[in-house]
């Protein structure tokens, strides 16, 4: 993996494989940013080799120069910004993420971009690592295996992010949490990245106790099998999975800091389907392509407590990882079944392929039962996220405004954009149902307000809860862009280490 660290060394002087410098649009072209740093026949330099390739410095542009005059570094990499005036810290974050994917193979980098307070400049330090990532499968980040006839990952490369702010505590401090937050980042990547049939619920949990071993946080495990989410009443979750001969498993990792209680406690419920056929209600062949991603929320919560335990803070943090496999055979659950929840609702099933609520229902009651300040759950749940948000913006609901917008503001420092949308309480009655207490599904319309409506009934009296709906933020299906690679992305890992740290007792 590769590793960030700041310097204040003058550009010239720096000795690395690639130095990446920023560039901003002026007029038809481009030109390097202002407070490059750059000696006078570098900088002259890379004006005219911009000018002659017609460089337009719109972001994800990336030119590679080599030869440099005046600089130490084999090559120079400028990245664009696009204008001056509108360089923001997402905008830096990007650029750096196309520029290191040009040079991610390299041993040693240096980035300089025009980051002008903490903020730009730990954006900066979170593109650039981003920017490394590539998912391998011959080997994991988790268990750090590898087939014998297979070459090792790569360590990546060592990155040096150039401060023009000097080097104080705050400022390091920035970098080194944007190294801990992409590493975890990555371990999300990586599993949703990987193979359904080498990702089981079992095989989940082995990885995430593979995880932990190899952290520097102090995280405990404990897994409910089959036999004990039967004997527990999870009658959701035991429904999704009793179709697959692969039997679900709910996962709870703890983070509990010394001083328990002084910075309060949030717990966290991820949606983990290792692939979604649909159950009995099939999805057509091209729907199921990217259903080994229906995990990506409980792969979010995994490396969410992995990083609040290594940057160590004073909030305690419960993860529940809600895994099954959602497959037809002659065991599957029926539309018609009526099932019994954990806090004892029964819940009418509407429709097979939507498994995903049945699962956090249950981890919801699970998370409620130790009474902590505030519940998120975060989940690949609704096609209907998608019509109304796109593939980049993720749905948040919730039954306290406040906290609501409390998570939504996590996202917006984080660099992972979200919306609020409501929960109509006139979609409440489309979830009535004749032999049960609760229908789990509506009909079309609202389908992931009516979603968060369903989950909503789960959570404790008293408890602000949050739904973040990411089904299409999760998983990147076409090329590579700025920070964000092809495939899983990790969507969620920053905005809930940002909500874990904002919180307060």
């Amino acid at each position: 993996m590769p590793s960030l660290n700041l310097t204040t060394r003058d550009l010239a002087s720096l000795k690395v494989d690639a130095l990446v410098v920023g560039s901003v649009s002026s007029g038809s072209g481009a030109e390097l940013a202002p407070g490059h740093g750059l000696p006078k026949g570098a900088a002259k330099h890379l004006a005219a080799v911009l000018t002659d390739l017609e460089a337009k410095a719109k972001p994800g542009e990336v030119v590679r120069v080599v030869a440099v005059p005046d600089v130490s570094a084999t090559a120079v990499v400028v990245t664009g910004l696009g204008s001056a005036d509108d360089v923001t810290a997402d905008i830096l974050r990007s650029a750096a993420g196309a520029a290191l994917r040009s040079v991610a193979t390299k041993a040693t980098v240096a980035v300089a971009l025009p980051a002008e307070d903490e903020a730009a400049l730990a954006a900066v330090a979170d593109g650039a690592y981003a920017g490394c990532y590539t998912f391998d499968a011959s080997t994991t980040r988790a268990t750090g295996s590898k087939k014998a006839s297979a070459p090792a990952k790569g360590d990546g490369p060592k990155i040096s992010v150039v401060s023009t702010q000097g080097s104080g505590k705050n400022l390091k401090a920035a970098v080194e949490r944007a190294a801990v937050i992409g590493s975890a980042r990555d371990l999300a990547r990586d599993l949703v990245n990987t193979p359904p049939n080498l990702l089981t619920p079992q095989a989940f949990v082995d990885r995430v106790k593979a995880a932990v071993s190899a952290s520097s946080g102090k995280v405990s495990v404990s897994v409910l099998d089959e036999k004990a989410l039967a004997k527990g009443g999870f009658g959701g979750i035991v429904g999704v999975g009793q179709g697959s001969a692969n039997p679900p498993r709910i996962v709870t990792m703890s983070y509990s800091p010394s001083g328990r209680g002084k910075g309060g406690s949030v717990a966290l419920v991820g949606k983990g389907i290792t692939f979604d056929s649909g159950g009995l209600c099939i999805k057509p062949a091209a729907g199921m392509l990217t259903m080994k991603s229906d995990m990506a929320g409980a792969a979010a919560v995994a490396a969410t407590v992995l990083a609040a335990a290594e940057l160590g803070g004073s909030v305690a943090v419960t993860g529940y990882l809600c895994l099954a496999e959602n497959m037809p055979s002659g065991t599957a659950q029926r539309p018609g079944d009526v099932v019994t929840m954990r806090n004892g609702t029964t819940v009418e099933i509407i429709d097979t392929d939507a498994e995903g609520r049945m699962v956090l229902g249950d981890g919801i009651c699970l998370a409620s039962e130790s009474k902590p300040d505030v519940i998120v759950d975060i989940a690949t749940l609704t096609g209907a996220q998608m019509v109304a948000l796109g593939a980049r913006v993720a749905g948040v609901m919730g039954n306290d405004d406040d906290f609501r917008t409390a998570v939504v503001d996590a996202g917006a420092a984080a660099g992972e954009d979200s919306w609020a949308m409501p929960l109509p309480r006139e979609l409440r009655a489309g979830l009535d149902s004749t032999v049960a207490d609760l229908a789990h599904k509506a009909d079309r319309w609202g389908g992931m307000l009516t979603a968060g409506l369903f989950l909503q009934e789960f959570v404790a009296d008293g408890i602000p809860w949050a739904h973040v709906d990411i089904a299409g933020p999760s998983f990147n299906e076409k090329g590579a862009d700025g920070a964000i690679p092809k495939g899983g992305t990790g969507y969620g890992v920053a905005t809930l280490v940002k909500l874990v740290e904002s919180h307060t007792a």
